[in-house]
């Protein structure tokens, strides 16, 4: 009997899980975040296009260094 009153009142794990549901609450957050971004960096009206900007600096870096 008294080891299920040690069992009952044992904290121990207690931070260990509180620190789980955080960074799941973190990551949860985090890919809501980034589906949201996509989509929205996905729109072509919005004029940003990753692939043709690093191209653009690609190009400007290049070309700065011909003499």
């Amino acid at each position: 009997m008294d080891e299920l009153i040690k069992l009952k009142n044992e904290n121990s794990g207690q931070g260990a899980a509180e620190y789980i549901l955080l960074f799941g609450g973190v990551i949860v957050i985090a890919i809501a975040a980034l589906y949201i971004y996509n989509a929205y960096f996905k729109n072509s009206s919005s004029g940003l296009n990753a692939s043709s900007d690093v191209q653009k600096v690609r190009d400007v870096m290049n070309y700065s260094k011909i003499p």
